[in-house]
């Protein structure tokens, strides 16, 4: 089974259809059957915060992702952690020179122990470290 890492880019769009890239996660949604998706609860909560101001019924639908991101068997939630944390800020320490965010410099982090090369975004940041980008 192929497994591909769900950046926050992903999930914003994939519950607003006002987003940009709607259509696009969903048709790209509809094709990932036989597909193991990745992503963390650093994801989640960057998810949570995005839609934090977009009013009740918004903020409703995020909870309800997030809650059945969490009881599906087909994704896996990378939990949070001590360790990850301080790996991810030694990547952000060591990539000053880009516009990384703590959460990204995590997710990369993860993708490499996981041995994940795919991911499902539209940030550019992934494609500088080597990773391929699936939302173009």
């Amino acid at each position: 089974m192929k497994t591909i890492f769900a950046d926050t880019f992903y999930w914003i769009a994939l519950i607003n259809p006002r987003d940009n890239l709607h259509d696009k996660v969903i048709q790209i949604s509809q094709s990932l059957q036989q597909t193991k998706i990745v992503t963390t609860e650093e994801i989640l909560n960057e998810l949570l915060t995005f839609y934090a101001n977009f009013g009740i019924k918004q903020r409703r639908r995020t909870v309800k992702l997030v809650k059945n991101i969490i009881d599906r068997s087909d994704i896996y939630v990378v939990e949070q952690s001590h360790k990850s944390f301080l790996l991810g800020r030694s990547l952000y320490e060591n990539r000053l020179d880009k516009g990384y965010s703590l959460t990204d410099c995590i997710s990369m982090n993860t993708m490499n122990e996981l041995e994940i090369n795919e991911v499902l975004t539209h940030d550019r940041h992934f494609s500088q470290e080597g990773f391929m980008i699936l939302l173009r």
